[in-house]
Parts: structure tokens; C-alpha cells; sequence
């Protein structure tokens, strides 16, 4: 039975963190982040299909090949993106310097930046700072590591949760960061996912493929795909129960609280969407196929007419409608149903029933506001 608890990525055992100000922003918030675990660890990710991606993205898919990390490193306020084959050689020195601070093997650290594109990445702040940052490792700031990985954020993003797997407690922790450039294809942020279970590298990915399907794969805020985003998981064994190697009850056990842990992330983000001042639950059901489904579904999250009207609490269902039959759907309009929750409230929803099966499909995002172009309008 999972256990809703609070804490982060040092909840699980064995896992430390950090976070500090190196220079990058100018603002002198934290803006490098350190995620270790004291022993080698099986790792696998996502990332983002966006064609262009980030240095950092190149790094890190190399390092996991081998389905082994040791140590996640993120610095915020620049992308390290269109920088050539010196921002390639920047992340593998981040990975270096790191590597050699921790006693452990570079191409057991994973590497990512998140902030504005197209700017080089000051690596010898990095390095300068990157003593302090491994000597001050500690299960208790796991916050301050989250806190380090923001960029227009406004709050910081943390959940946990407990399990019993074979009799043992097993804890699984997660941070993650994203505000805007939220679109869902695997991946749309930043998240880090610790957790102290025994699990090999074929299980922890399909359980981390299925969990981000229903969460970060499941949410929208603005419809534009990033350059620089994955979510990571890294499961070092230390509870001690046996190892997963097949989709036994513990699995799903297991595979339940990562979905929790994902989805509860998830919806932060949405809440947290640049400018937003409503969370937005979309149910499309009466669909043939899921896949039908939940393109109904993120059409409507992603029509600026709909965001719009829910900035103005305006319940205009011809927006919605309009989303639907953009589609090409064979849809009849006698059959469509379309639902309202109160809009005037912070939490809306919209349910659509689109009277051609019994399938159905949840996706999360927030409203459009003048917010939002302003921030984005004075970006970099």
C-alpha cells in the first residue's frame, strides 16, 4: 500500500543533494543543483523529440547507455543550447569536474541546463563553484536542489511517496522544474526521480514510460516543445527487497507510486504555468481508441480560444466544440455533450463526450493571460 509522504529526492536511501548560487543568474538565486546517490545506480530516461536539443541532452544519452548514474548535475539560467561543439565540451566537462569531486567515473554523471538559448555556457563559474557544491552534499537539501534548477518558476516543485516492496520500505522522491515551453512529448521539463528500490534497467523504463504517459505526457501550457528537457530516474537498491526483473505484484506496486509521484509533479507545473490563474482538468470520453481520446483531448488544452475564455470566465463551449472538429472527427453534433464545471473558480473542468465509443482520456493545463505574454514578451 503507498504512503503519501513529504520530502524530495533525498527521501530515498543513500541519495544527497545540494544547490548553490555559481554565478549564472544574475538575480543571486541558487542555479546549480547536485543530485548524488553513495553507490552506482540503475538509470534510464526520457527526453524531448524536439529535433534541436540542448548539449547537455547529447552528454547525458551517452552517459545512460549503459543504464548506470551515479550523480545528476543541472545548472539554471542558461540553456547551453545552439552552442555548438564547445557547449558539447562544456557538459562533458561539467561531467568531468563533478566525477572527479565525487571519486566516480564521468560517464556516471548525467548532465542538464535549463534557461535562455544561444548564449555560451560560463563553465568556468561551474567549475569554481563545484567544490562547494560536492562538500556540502546532505539528505537535508534536497529542497535547496530544487530550488537551484528554476527558471521562471515560482514555487518549488517536490512530492514522495512510500511503499512496501518484499516486506521492505522502499521511498521514492521527486523534483522537478517547468513553468513555460510546456508541451507534451516526452519529455516537457526537468525531473529527477530518486528512489532506493531494486528494479534492473528494463522494468525501470517501463515503468517510468508508462508514468510519464500519464502525467508529463498528459499536460500543456502553451503548446511549444523544448530544447533541453528529460526527466531521469536513478534507483540504487538500497531498501534491500528483492530485485524486480518482471512485471510482478511488486512492479505494480512500484509502478503505482511512480505514477502518483509523476502525476502529482505533473500538475504542479500546470499550476505553476507562467501567467495562470486557473488549473484546467480536461476529461474527452465516448471516444473509439485512447489515442482518439487524448488528441481530443490536448486539442481543446491547446486551442488559445479556450485558454482564453477561461482567463475570462467565460464558459463559451463553442471553443470547445470548434477544438473538437478541427480534428476531422466523425462526430455528430447531436451526440456531442460538453460540460462545465463553474469557471469563475480557480479549478475548472471541462468534460466531452464525443458519442463515438467508450474510451476516455484526462489531460491538465491553464488558462492564457495577459501574464503570459508579458513574461514572455521580456524573456532572455
Amino acid at each position: 500500500m503507498m504512503k503519501k509522504t513529504t520530502g524530495g529526492v533525498t527521501l530515498a536511501q543513500g541519495f544527497q543533494a545540494n544547490g548553490l548560487w555559481c554565478g549564472i543568474k544574475r538575480s543571486g538565486k541558487p542555479d546549480l543543483s547536485l543530485i548524488h546517490s553513495k553507490v552506482p545506480a540503475v538509470a534510464v530516461g526520457v527526453f524531448t523529440k524536439n529535433s534541436i536539443i540542448a548539449a547537455p541532452l547529447i552528454v547525458t544519452k551517452k552517459h545512460i547507455a549503459n543504464g548506470r548514474a551515479q550523480a545528476i548535475i543541472t545548472n539554471s539560467g542558461n540553456a547551453n543550447c545552439f552552442t555548438g561543439t564547445t557547449g558539447i565540451e562544456h557538459a562533458q566537462k561539467t561531467c568531468e569536474v563533478t566525477g572527479q569531486l565525487l571519486k566516480i567515473s564521468a560517464n556516471d554523471v548525467l548532465v542538464s541546463s535549463t534557461g535562455i538559448i544561444g548564449r555560451p555556457l560560463p563553465f568556468s563559474k561551474i567549475r569554481t563553484a563545484a567544490p562547494e557544491l560536492v562538500a556540502g552534499l546532505s539528505t537535508a537539501k534536497g529542497k535547496l536542489a530544487a530550488k537551484a534548477i528554476l527558471t521562471t518558476d515560482l514555487t518549488v516543485k517536490e512530492v514522495a511517496a512510500v511503499i512496501k516492496l518484499d516486506g521492505k520500505k522502499v521511498s521514492i522522491g521527486a523534483m522537478a522544474k517547468g513553468s513555460g515551453m510546456i508541451a507534451p512529448n516526452m519529455a516537457t521539463m526537468l525531473c529527477y526521480v530518486t528512489t532506493d528500490a531494486a528494479i534492473n534497467q528494463n522494468m525501470l523504463h517501463a515503468a517510468l514510460t508508462t508514468a510519464c504517459d500519464q502525467s508529463f505526457n498528459s499536460i500543456t501550457i502553451d503548446n511549444c516543445m523544448s530544447t533541453n528537457d528529460m526527466v531521469l530516474i536513478l534507483a540504487n537498491g538500497l531498501a534491500g527487497n528483492k530485485k524486480i526483473i518482471n512485471k510482478n505484484r511488486d512492479f505494480h506496486a512500484f509502478q503505482i507510486a511512480l505514477n502518483y509521484v509523476c502525476l502529482e509533479l505533473a500538475k504542479k507545473i500546470v499550476e505553476d504555468g507562467e501567467g495562470a490563474t486557473k488549473f484546467i482538468t480536461i476529461t474527452v470520453t465516448g471516444a473509439k481508441s485512447q489515442k482518439q481520446a487524448k488528441t481530443a483531448a490536448l486539442a481543446i488544452a491547446n486551442s488559445n480560444l479556450v485558454k482564453t475564455a477561461a482567463y475570462g470566465s467565460n464558459p463559451n463551449w463553442g471553443r470547445v466544440a470548434a477544438a473538437v472538429g478541427s480534428l476531422e472527427l466523425p462526430v455528430n453534433e447531436q451526440k456531442l455533450k460538453i460540460k462545465f464545471s463553474p469557471f469563475d473558480k480557480k479549478k475548472i473542468s471541462i468534460t466531452v463526450d464525443l458519442g463515438l465509443g467508450k474510451i476516455c482520456a484526462t489531460v491538465y493545463t491553464c488558462d492564457l493571460s495577459k501574464g503570459y505574454v508579458e513574461i514572455n514578451g521580456k524573456y532572455n
